[in-house]
């Protein structure tokens, strides 16, 4: 009686990995997500992308559509997604998201500096003109003064929106 596996038992054979269909949808779903994303991108950013010449062009025709074609371009745009590698494109993409966050963290920093200049004065202004020693010493001053007057006096801060954007010309400028 010969056996139907040809194979020795002790030899590996291959593992068959099965995907259920919910999963294949949920692929699919995410790969339209990322094509989605992609169409809300600007002209700019979208020329950063590693995309070829037949992604590019359904993604600007998806951007020229409405409703119900925008919606059937989205679904082309996820099927042609299936048959490219999508990982570049993922970390392009991450990468984008990261620099909008790095920006408003730098921003949030900034904000915090401007607190902390109106709140010591003198020893703030002078640790800020060790980092920037071009920076105008008496036109700090006379914002900090301003700042916290307008504070007292409960007025509205246009000294304390001008203070963050000099320490945003000045960090920024970096």
């Amino acid at each position: 009686m010969s056996r139907k596996n040809k194979k020795a038992p002790w030899d590996e054979e291959e593992e068959i990995i099965w995907v259920s269909k919910s999963e294949m949808k949920r692929d699919m779903d995410a790969l339209q997500k990322i094509g989605e994303e992609l169409v809300e991108l600007t002209p700019n950013a979208l020329a950063k992308m590693p995309l070829d010449d037949e992604m590019m062009d359904a993604i600007k025709d998806a951007q020229r559509f409405n409703k119900e074609a925008r919606r059937r371009q989205l679904q082309y745009i996820g099927k042609q997604m299936r048959f490219i590698d999508i990982e570049p494109i993922q970390a392009a993409l991450d990468k984008l998201r990261n620099k909008h966050s790095q920006h408003t963290v730098a921003l949030k920093k900034l904000e915090l500096k401007r607190d902390k200049l109106i709140e010591n004065g003198d020893s703030m202004i002078n640790a800020i003109l060790v980092d920037h020693p071009d920076a105008d010493r008496q036109h700090l001053r006379q914002l900090v003064r301003q700042a916290t007057k307008e504070k007292s006096q409960e007025k509205p801060g246009k000294a304390y929106r001008e203070i963050f954007q000099y320490l945003k010309s000045l960090y920024l400028a970096d």
